[in-house]
């Protein structure tokens, strides 16, 4: 599975960009990229699935896997 990072990229999306479409600080986007937060609210979730146009799931476990890559 992506992380958030991937499906951000995917998306051709700044951090500033899909933080700004989910209505979250921009910082919330790289903490969760960098592995800081692991538990978003279910409702930033279904908000970054529909700024990335991908399904809650994807997001949740996206989030889950960061900072654990390489």
């Amino acid at each position: 599975m992506p992380t958030l990072r991937e499906l951000r990229e995917g998306a051709v999306l700044s951090q500033q960009d899909l933080a700004e479409l989910a209505g979250v600080a921009r910082t919330t986007i790289s903490d969760f990229e960098r592995g800081q937060r692991k538990k978003p609210h279910p409702r930033t979730i279904r908000r970054l699935a529909k700024a990335l146009g991908c399904k809650p799931q994807e997001v949740a476990i996206a989030v889950s896997q960061a900072g654990s890559r390489g």
